[in-house]
């Protein structure tokens, strides 16, 4: 999953960046409003973590301007404002969770995972397409009753099918969920991590639509 993390206090930030990381999401940080608010518009992100408390643009502002343009964006926010008025307000803007500092880094990841399985229509925290069970929080994957080894690469690509099953991703909205900035991206690095995932998986499971992108079966085609 990439996420866009919006927080100016630097040791916060770059702390929340590396712990994220760590639990597997592709993390790009931000530490003003305006610049959050440019990247929610330019680039795809799964979700966003949001403080209220930025410079030049304070986070609602941000949040009420890429509501009103139609971003659906799944937004957590982060913030010092421990008040019940303050938390109406936030979700009343469009926020679509809200935690108080100090965070603790598990539950922030956890409910990050929550808002993005909301956001997809995804109601149990595996997702789950033909004979295969993916495993967020724990990143695993099963094939049927056989644990299926994967790349940090391969996991997250499979996720993001899974997340969108049904729905066709162009190979560019795909590196968009899998790269941050500053990482390299090779020419024919998602076709590559398609044929890893078909030879572990089976070739029923992405289906590859001409000219346009591809596309996670949640059903076996009929034979």
């Amino acid at each position: 999953m990439r996420i866009l993390l919006a927080e100016d206090d630097v040791l916060l930030g770059d702390g929340l960046r590396a712990g994220l990381r760590q639990l597997g999401f592709q993390v790009d940080w931000v530490r003003d409003g305006e610049a959050a608010e440019r990247e929610l518009r330019a680039q795809s992100y799964t979700a966003a973590v949001l403080d209220l408390g930025l410079p030049r643009k304070d986070g609602l502002q941000v949040l009420a301007s890429i509501r009103k343009v139609g971003l659906t964006t799944p937004v957590l926010v982060l913030t010092a404002r421990d008040t019940v008025p303050q938390r109406v307000l936030g979700l009343d803007t469009g926020a679509d969770d809200y935690v108080v500092k100090p965070v603790d880094l598990h539950e922030l990841a956890a409910r990050l995972r929550a808002l993005v399985r909301r956001s997809h229509g995804q109601s149990q925290e595996c997702l789950k397409a033909q004979d295969v069970v993916l495993d967020p929080a724990a990143r695993t994957v099963r094939q049927g009753d056989q644990p299926v080894a994967m790349s940090t690469r391969e996991f997250d690509l499979l996720q993001a099918f899974m997340l969108s099953a049904g729905r066709v991703m162009s190979r560019e909205q795909l590196e968009q969920q899998l790269y941050s900035w500053g990482q390299e991206v090779e020419s024919n690095a998602i076709e590559v991590h398609i044929h890893n995932l078909r030879r572990k998986l089976g070739g029923s499971l992405i289906h590859t639509v001409r000219g346009v992108g591809y596309m996670l079966l949640r059903e076996a085609p009929v034979q």
